[in-house]
């Protein structure tokens, strides 16, 4: 807590130079460690959002597991289960898996 008065008085005693001194870094580290990760992030989905395509199996914000079976601009239709279809929202979609992409194996018991 003593250091913070310790750069005022090496500054002059304050001012603008002061108040700088001490919000800069706490905006740059508020910015790195928050906003950027949440920029990198909204930028991979809306990446994952545009490349779904039919056949892409995805899964939904609520939790739905399912197959595209058509793509529209806003909207995709999900068949989650044969002969159930249903039109999702692509924005709520929170995982796209590639139809070539291989089942997950199930991990033996010892």
């Amino acid at each position: 807590m003593e250091f913070f008065p310790v750069i005022l008085q090496a500054n002059g005693g304050g001012g603008l130079g002061g108040i700088l001194l001490l919000w800069v870094p706490i905006i740059f580290i508020f910015w790195f460690f928050m906003i950027r990760p949440q920029m990198k992030r909204a930028k991979e989905h809306r990446a994952m959002i545009t490349a779904v395509g039919r056949g892409d199996t995805v899964t939904t914000a609520g939790g739905l597991i399912g197959k595209v079976v058509r793509v529209q601009d806003h909207e995709v239709e999900v068949e989650i289960s044969p002969g159930v279809k249903v039109r999702v929202v692509k924005q709520t979609l929170s995982e796209v898996e590639g139809k070539n992409k291989p089942a997950a194996k199930a991990i033996p018991k010892k």
